[in-house]
């Protein structure tokens, strides 16, 4: 095979042009084969390996730096940068990433995850090496439906400022398609495109026309010609990045390797803000992912075969399923319940929704922070939207939460899909922060359900609360509980107790609560220890008039939540504790320390970091003991006080 040959993008330069074809084939199939078995994101990363090909080809990296947006584009990028023989531990723990990481490679200029940072990034990068007099190229590789965020006009409108005479590259790989299908005007201009041949025969004809016209054609003529292939940009995109003071190409087949390489050695010299615009297909060289690119942005393992999932046996719906199914059944008898994502609709469970209620659904586009308050203004109006986002994306949106919805108190509803570890696609995606951001901002009201029935109920209670209202539920399936028939308003910030015990207190949040739940019976089983556990629900406004008389009776406290130790519920506790005097509880904090977690599996993450059950014993034997080395101490000290010694 071509592939085994090579192991760094000096190894790709030494092959002729001829045999590129060939090794993009054996590229597509190594991608498919490996992502057949970890999961990945299979569609966009296939329609990007010319385009991987040709980049590496022509420039010299990594001193040339190549910044892929999104990073999920990025596998031919990795196969051809030295880390072909690691790429089957894609996604796996302790393998490689599934996006761009800096600590992975020196191919890897920018770290990355979420979209649209990579023109902004690119320039930075630029302007630093012109400070060096550094003169190597940035690449900002842009595509997949980032261009529909603000963040990428933003890098486009510095960049083309033409008093600071930026050298970057953009390329806008245009597969019409982020993670679903793109909205918006954005995408119905780059939707404009031509093929070379068509695009050459309509400005002939254009040209023609334009001399036959009396008196002023040739002069008309010519102005045209002086006007920077004018008609080009007045039938593509042209005209818009042109306003920015880019240099634009395009639109160009982006799987033509010939013409990908002549037209990137001719921007290579040039020494001002370019964009080449390429047009790709989703999926390339997989019939099924290319049939279905939405399905294979982000699958799990499959066959190669069929391109059919291998999913496990079971009928628990995922909390992402009930979610969209509860939105559907509450949308019937309330006509104000509205459905706002950002280019999520499959991801977060909105498709039943959409099609029931196209007219109630709307898709913003890679764009929370416009999504966020595009949900206010509506709220103004008096509907309910339910903003349902990936919690890792929200945090993207956290000015337009605190300032646009929580200083009037609009009745907007936060749906954190993700919320908690998440698994293979690693630090830039678990959903470790929003409880800790979210429960700062004034008004704002914080719950976790601890399974898919209660998941029901507090979306059921969301649409009707008078006020910002944040839901945070994990990835992946339910706990199997049945479903109740109908909804259950819950009252704001009231928790239940699920077991009753006088040794220890146990306060749990969301998924975790099953964990302290099957930890307090190992600690009666096995310990006789036994624990009351409460699950909170709320962690904000959190049950005083529960959890206080609990924490002054049973001393021996734990807290634990799938979120970050600073400021989340557990601090919530402490804090909650202290205002009303209780100085000598003795409390454990379980959650995520101050670090990013790696990508891996959940369960085997929630072990790693001691989320689990059995973390939960392990944390409660710790102050039993305590408690049992305190009363050793004191019987040691009355002794000596009762002999006199």
């Amino acid at each position: 095979m071509i592939l085994d040959t090579i192991n760094s993008p000096d190894d790709l330069k030494k092959l002729k042009r001829v045999v590129l074809p060939d090794l993009a084939e054996e590229i597509r199939n190594t991608i498919v084969n490996v992502v057949s078995d970890s999961g990945g994101h299979l569609a966009s990363s296939l329609g990007a390996v010319e385009l991987g090909i040709a980049l590496h080809y022509v420039f010299d990296t990594p001193r040339d730096k190549i910044l892929w947006d999104v990073g999920h584009q990025t596998y031919a990028h990795k196969l051809l940068t030295g880390r072909r023989q690691l790429f089957p531990t894609l996604r796996r723990h302790g393998g490689l990433s599934g996006f761009t990481k800096r600590s992975e490679s020196p191919y890897d200029p920018f770290t990355t995850g979420h979209s649209s940072t990579s023109i902004s990034a690119g320039l930075g990068i630029a302007c630093a090496k012109r400070l060096k007099e550094d003169s190597a190229k940035v690449v900002a590789v842009i595509g997949d439906g980032s261009m529909t965020a603000g963040l990428a006009y933003e890098g486009l409108n510095q960049t083309g400022d033409t008093h600071k005479d930026k050298d970057l590259i953009v390329i806008l790989n245009d597969n019409e398609m982020s993670i679903s299908h793109n909205v918006g005007a954005i995408s119905s201009l780059l939707s404009r495109t031509f093929s070379a041949s068509k695009l050459q025969s309509l400005r002939k004809e254009f040209g023609e026309f334009l001399k036959s016209l009396p008196r002023i054609g040739e002069n008309v003529y010519q102005f045209a010609k002086r006007s920077e292939e004018s008609f080009k940009t007045f039938v593509t995109p042209g005209m818009l990045f042109e306003a920015f003071n880019f240099e634009y190409f395009g639109p160009i087949d982006g799987h033509n390797l010939d013409h990908l390489i002549d037209i990137l050695k001719n921007i290579k010299t040039m020494d001002e803000p370019v964009l080449l615009h390429v047009i790709t297909k989703k999926g390339k060289g997989y019939r099924q992912a290319e049939d279905n690119p939405v399905y294979f942005h982000g699958v799990g393992s499959f066959d190669v075969d069929t391109g059919i999932c291998r999913k496990k046996t079971t009928n628990v719906p995922t909390y992402t399923e009930v979610f969209g199914n509860t939105m559907v059944a509450l949308a019937e008898t309330n006509p104000h319940i509205i459905a706002v994502t950002a280019a999520m609709p499959e991801g977060t469970g909105l498709v039943p929704f959409a099609k029931a209620y196209p007219e109630r659904f709307f898709d913003v586009g890679i764009a929370e922070q416009h999504g966020v308050t595009f949900a206010a203004g509506m709220a103004t109006e008096g509907f309910r939207p339910v903003v349902a986002i990936y919690s890792t994306f929200l945090q993207r949106a956290y000015d337009q939460i605190l300032h646009d919805v929580c200083i009037e108190r609009l009745p907007v509803v936060f749906a954190l899909d993700r919320g908690g570890i998440v698994g293979e696609d690693g630090p830039t995606h678990h959903g470790l922060f929003d409880v800790s951001f979210l429960r700062t901002i004034p008004n704002m009201v914080v719950m976790a359900p601890r399974d898919e029935n209660e998941l029901r109920h507090m979306l059921a209670t969301a649409v009707q609360h008078d006020g910002p209202i944040a839901i945070r539920y994990p990835r992946g399936r339910g706990t199997g509980v049945d479903l109740d028939d109908g909804f259950r308003i819950l009252p704001i910030g009231k928790g239940e107790i699920m077991e009753h015990g006088d040794d220890l207190l146990i306060l749990a949040i969301g998924s975790s609560v099953d964990e302290a739940v099957c930890a307090a019976a190992l600690l009666r089983q096995n310990h006789h220890i036994r624990a009351t556990v409460v699950n909170a629900r709320f962690v904000k406004p959190l049950d005083d008039e529960l959890i206080l008389p609990l924490a002054r009776s049973i001393r021996k406290i734990i807290t634990v939540e799938e979120n970050t130790i600073q400021g989340g519920f557990g601090s919530a506790i402490l804090e909650l504790i202290s205002d009303h005097g209780i100085q000598d509880a003795e409390i454990r904090r379980l959650g995520i320390q101050d670090l990013f977690v790696e990508h891996g599996p959940q369960d085997l993450l929630r072990r790693k970091y001691k989320l689990d059950a059995t973390a939960i014993v392990q944390a409660a034997l710790g102050l039993t003991a305590d408690r049992e080395a305190a009363l050793h101490s004191d019987l040691q000290k009355a002794n000596r006080y009762a002999t006199g010694r």
